[in-house]
């Protein structure tokens, strides 16, 4: 793998609350370890922040104002969303939902996509940016499709849109390591499908009116990234974005 250059673009990666970790005495705040190395092997500065919006209560302009430093964004996957963000009833499989983390994740992908910091979101973070724009999840997949389109822990098959930025990375098809129980449903505002599994399930969007580079994917590329040069691709698509910006 060839050498990154010296100027490592920052990729700012909100945190994640989690109720313990390794050799930590106390509720931890993480991210995952495959996410930093992808981020670092596609030559980007992995930064981690604080998500904080106490009582689910958060200011936009604050959110602004700590992304200042940021050269692009990267919004991880993680629980679940509470169901009142996009109007809809707490379904009784939702799990890890933390109302502070979920106020801080939206506020970052408002803030990234109306002032064109370069963001790709991944799984619950595209999740997230669609409800942000007034959209709406699947909430367990299995109710609503049931199990033939069951999605976690699964590899498949994506289909990619020709012409779109995501065909620009990694071609018209690619094989993409997944791991959900929620997927889009109602579509936000500006947001426009270019990739989907082979049971239909919205795999990627793009936004045609984003002020800056934004990419949304519902897999995991960096379960895989090591090995496979697409999924690489992808996270490097957004360090190049934030480096040209």
């Amino acid at each position: 793998m060839a050498e990154a250059p010296a100027d490592r673009p920052l990729i700012a990666i909100p945190a994640r609350f989690s109720s313990g970790a390794s050799a930590l005495r106390y509720a931890a705040e993480v991210t995952s370890r495959n996410l930093v190395e992808a981020v670092w092997a596609a030559g980007g500065e992995p930064l981690v922040i604080h998500p904080h919006a106490p009582g689910g209560e958060v200011d936009d302009a604050e959110v602004a104002r700590r992304l200042r430093y940021a050269d692009g964004v990267l919004l991880p996957g993680g629980g679940d969303l509470a169901g009142r963000w996009s109007g809809q009833d707490e379904h009784a499989t939702l799990y890890d939902v933390d109302v502070e983390q979920d106020a801080f994740d939206l506020a970052v992908a408002r803030v990234c996509v109306e002032r064109g910091i370069p963001l790709l979101a991944i799984c619950r973070g595209l999740q997230v940016v669609n409800v942000s724009r007034g959209g709406r999840v699947v909430q367990d997949m299995d109710e609503a499709y049931g199990e033939e389109r069951h999605h976690r822990h699964r590899v498949h098959a994506v289909a990619v849109a020709e012409g779109s930025l995501l065909a620009s990375v990694v071609g018209d098809k690619i094989e993409s390591s997944c791991y959900h129980h929620q997927c889009l449903d109602v579509l936000g505002a500006g947001m426009e499908v270019v990739a989907r599994a082979e049971d239909g399930v919205i795999e990627a969007v793009e936004i045609a009116d984003a002020a800056g580079w934004f990419l949304g994917v519902q897999w995991h590329p960096e379960d895989t990234w090591a090995g496979e040069p697409q999924q690489l691709a992808v996270v490097r698509a957004l360090v190049e974005a934030a480096r040209a910006r």
